[in-house]
């Protein structure tokens, strides 16, 4: 675990830190800023990240299910707060973003969309919202202009449920890359218009 990451877990998720451990974050704190030597200085700064870690990696260990990393969606990289929309890396920002989908295949029947079939990760998926494919290599950002249910066979004979998103917006070689890509089961963004 990264100072970075530490120092989000400490700062964002103080409510799961013990009332000792709180106790002797707050002396560590106290003793590192009335220090007048500078050796004596280190010594305690350097001691305090040790425990900052330990607190940390105890959060992390008992109760991972209540911290949220709020990570970028482009570089996947820690945000600065748990409510942050912008990248301070990057610069991605997503204050637009709404869901997030898994594709698991595409198909097209003559004169009809295109669509990608998969399922929803998070969030709701509206027509008229786009689809962000920069996940899958394309810098295209397309309609979804329907959504149906569809139903194919699994792997293991059972029928699978999911959704088609379709569009109309895509050149016959974004089609074909994109069924390319479809076998890796690539995750895209949804937003909505900027």
């Amino acid at each position: 675990m990264d100072k970075e990451t530490v120092r989000y877990i400490i700062t964002y998720f103080r409510h799961l830190i013990t009332d000792d451990e709180d106790l002797a974050l707050k002396y560590h704190i106290f003793t590192y800023k009335t220090s007048d030597n500078p050796e004596t200085g280190s010594l305690v700064k350097h001691s305090h990240d040790e425990f900052e870690f330990n607190v940390a990696q105890r959060i992390m260990a008992e109760t991972p299910e209540k911290v949220f990393f709020n990570t970028c969606p482009q570089c996947k990289r820690l945000a600065r707060t748990p409510y942050a929309k912008q990248c301070r890396y990057c610069q991605y920002s997503w204050h637009n973003l709404v869901a997030k989908f898994k594709i698991d295949s595409v198909f097209q029947l003559t004169n009809r969309s295109f669509y990608l079939l998969g399922e929803i990760v998070e969030g709701e998926i509206n027509p008229g919202q786009l689809m962000d494919l920069e996940a899958l290599g394309l810098h295209k950002k397309i309609k979804i202009e329907s959504i149906e249910l569809g139903n194919k066979p699994a792997n293991s004979g059972k029928l699978w449920n999911g959704i088609g998103l379709g569009t109309n917006e895509l050149t016959e070689e974004d089609k074909q890359y994109i069924k390319q890509q479809s076998s890796l089961h690539p995750i895209i963004n949804i937003i909505t218009l900027p």
